[in-house]
């Protein structure tokens, strides 16, 4: 079995706060955990190792994503049917819930549920027990649920959209996932971390990356979270060749958001004429007029948004042409 505890990357407050919490909730009896994050934040990883924590880790995880089918089969996959229960119920079928008996159901997309199957799912939390579609019997389990959602709960019971007393009987203990930009002090770690796994699964040897690619990993906002920058590490390994990542093997869009220029001016072009070293210089020069003007022109304050010392920005700076000497 995968030790997810591993794939909690990071050593911010944060995510130090957030393991100490996820051991505290995985040893604890609790019967419903509710995990906030915006998209690519980790919930599933969380919802994971507090199963992997808990006395139930031996038993069956089981993920369903509540926005992933239609109300109408959604209840035949959470609670099974019996035979002719509907059209096409050909013979008995256990759900997902009595095959997890023991273990933890990890609901993701919570709010993506019918309203109707939310009154079902409140009755299970309450009692432990369901019916089957079309069973007279009661089932009883023992089982932990984790939900999960990207949204404001007590929004959506404002709006209609998600009833209030699922909500409260969810809200037992909350867990509430940092964004990737809220721990920046991570995004390296998670960067080194990918790479290192992509080079194991790829067969390469990735060293890591530019250091002009680490200081726009450092300035991106990571609207797609942890995700978002798995993903582009992926997508560079099956891309490109070289063994260091450097600022033209990155999207425009990237480039862009850091430097508030076109692409071009920060990255290689092949077409243009323009080699290696003068593109990089082009968007250093591009990197320290935008921490200058960030900090009114305070090379403190400027030398640590870049990560850099104050004698380290004024020697780049008069290799820039950017301050004499």
């Amino acid at each position: 079995m995968a030790d997810y505890r591993n794939e909690l990357v990071g050593t911010s407050p944060a995510i130090e706060s957030l393991r100490k919490l996820i051991e505290r909730i995985g040893r604890s009896p609790t019967r419903t955990v509710l995990i906030y994050g915006e998209t690519g934040s980790g919930k599933g990883l969380v919802a994971r190792m507090i199963h992997q924590i808990s006395s139930r880790a031996d038993r069956d995880f089981v993920d369903i994503n509540c926005a992933a089918l239609p109300a109408s089969l959604m209840e035949s996959e959470l609670f099974g049917h019996e035979k002719g229960a509907f059209t096409g119920a050909v013979d008995r079928k256990m759900g997902l819930v009595e095959a997890a008996n023991h273990g933890s159901v990890f609901l993701d997309e919570i709010r993506e549920m019918d309203l109707t199957l939310q009154a079902k799912l409140l009755t299970l939390l309450d009692t432990q027990q369901f019916r089957r579609v079309g069973a007279v019997k009661q089932v009883k389990v023992d089982v932990r649920f984790i939900a999960a959602t990207n949204k404001v709960l007590l929004t959506e019971v404002s709006s209609g959209r998600f009833r209030e007393d699922l909500y409260y009987r969810l809200q037992v203990v909350a867990v509430n996932l940092p964004a990737l930009r809220e721990r920046r002090d991570d995004v390296l770690t998670l960067a080194r971390h990918f790479i290192a796994r992509f080079n194991r699964s790829y067969g390469r040897g990735v060293r890591g990356l530019a250091p002009e690619t680490e200081q726009i990993f450092l300035r991106y906002a990571w609207p797609g979270n942890v995700r978002e920058l798995e993903n582009l590490l992926e997508r560079i390994f099956i891309l490109e060749d070289e063994d260091v990542i450097l600022p033209r093997h990155l999207p425009d869009r990237i480039l862009r958001s850091v430097t508030g220029q076109d692409a071009k001016a920060a990255s290689v072009s092949m077409d243009g004429g323009d080699d290696y070293h003068s593109a990089t210089e082009a968007f250093q020069r591009s990197l320290i007029a935008q921490a200058m003007s960030q900090a009114d022109g305070n090379p403190q304050d400027a030398a640590k948004t870049l990560g850099l010392s104050r004698h380290a920005l004024r020697h780049q700076m008069i290799k820039l042409g950017l301050l004499k000497s």
